[in-house]
């Protein structure tokens, strides 16, 4: 048990730099691919519509990962700090090993769906770490945490657009060792916080247990109807450009891109600070209000250039503010011993519906009039707005 004194002890000023640092050198490994795309096609005469692949084996090793982590319950039944440093250390090699390895496309799409794989031990785990240090400023600290995150998805396209000319492999090789050191630095400067809780048993039932609050059940919802959202509309960020501006040349387009996308960092720190006197559950509702209309208004925006590259920023602000928030409502109405492993599974299932919510998106634009495709993102504000009532009656 924690003691009381420690419990109101000032939190060290290093702690949330340091897990701020930490997590995004860590999930830094997940864009990695995304960054040396085209390098990677040359070298290895990969087909154009193999290179999609890279990303989404990204994506299902982490849903694979997520799973197996929150079936083991081993965010709560290891040390958060030893977790993260492993998965940082392990998801590095497993990173730089392309460049000695990637002698075929499945060699590449093994080693990046590892990666992937060890990416659940590093953002949700990461999470929980700022939970146990950050119990009435749990908004504010998840807030910076997925802001870093925010800035990380948005970087290549930043590279691209500044036209970066470093090798390949030299990029991949200093991700790596950013992610190692991440991991470093996590284990080394951010001891146990005073609000972790006793680990929870090895039990089966562990992954249905915290869906028997009801609490946890409606931030997981509203998270879940953010999520088919969210990585959709940075998925097709580029495609909406390109539509909207078709004179702009690629790099021009790569710049705006990651503009629109990193404009959801100042979405995700503001409602951290927003959340200290509204509270979690309100800034959420509102954010996600906010990004259901930009996703009606898409309708006319699409068709009114002049007024599209504001629209998209504002909707880049909102559309990721939210996510913080609820994965703080995620924590603190979890069980106790079980904050890891329901940040664990519901981060799992967000991201497996990403992937639906792409692929659908994906087949409407070649069946549909473009301007009709994105009011149909609104579904996912719509239920997530639905299921948070609880949250806003407490």
């Amino acid at each position: 048990m924690t003691q009381p004194s420690a419990i109101l002890a000032p939190t060290p000023a290093r702690i949330l730099p340091v897990i701020v640092f930490s997590q995004f050198a860590g999930t830094s490994l997940w864009f990695a691919g995304n960054a040396v795309l085209p390098e990677l096609q040359a070298s290895l005469g990969l087909r154009q519509e193999a290179l999609g692949l890279l990303t989404s084996s990204v994506q299902l090793g982490f849903i694979l990962g997520t799973l197996c982590f929150a079936f083991l319950s081993l965010a709560d039944r290891v040390s958060p700090r030893l977790l993260f440093l492993l998965c940082s250390l392990l998801g590095a090699l497993a990173n730089a090993l392309v460049l000695f390895a990637a002698t075929s496309i499945t060699v590449v799409l093994l080693l990046r769906g590892i990666t992937g794989f060890l990416l659940a031990g590093i953002y949700p785990v990461g999470m929980k770490i700022a939970a146990s240090w950050y119990s009435g400023k749990l908004g504010k600290a998840i807030g910076y945490l997925v802001g870093a995150l925010v800035l990380g998805t948005a970087f290549p396209h930043l590279l691209r657009g500044l036209g970066a000319a470093l090798p390949w492999q030299t990029m991949l090789l200093a991700v790596s060792i950013l992610a190692a050191a991440g991991g470093l630095l996590m284990y080394l400067f951010v001891p146990d916080g005073p609000y972790l809780a006793k680990g929870a048993r090895f039990e089966v039932s562990n992954m249905l247990r915290v869906f028997r609050v009801r609490e946890l059940r409606a931030a997981a919802f509203g998270y879940f109807g953010h999520m088919w959202e969210l990585y959709t509309l940075w998925a097709f960020v580029p495609f909406i450009l390109a539509y909207a501006y078709p004179e702009w040349p690629q790099g021009q387009l790569s710049v705006y891109s990651f503009a629109v996308i990193a404009a959801g960092a100042v979405g995700c720190i503001a409602g951290g600070y927003a959340s200290q006197r509204w509270g979690s559950a309100r800034v959420a509702f509102v954010q996600l209000l906010l990004s259901g209309l930009c996703c009606i208004g898409s309708v006319w925006m699409l068709q009114l250039p002049t007024l599209l590259l504001p629209f998209l920023l504002f909707w880049g602000v909102v559309v990721a503010g939210d996510s913080p928030q609820f994965s703080a409502l995620t924590a603190r109405t979890a069980p106790p011993q079980l904050v890891g492993t329901a940040l664990t599974v519901v981060t799992s299932i967000g991201f497996a519906i990403t992937i639906l919510s792409i692929q659908l998106t994906g087949y409407l634009l070649t069946a549909i009039p473009v301007q009709w495709v994105f009011i149909l993102l609104a579904v996912g504000p719509l239920v997530g707005l639905l299921s948070m009532r609880p949250l806003l009656r407490a």
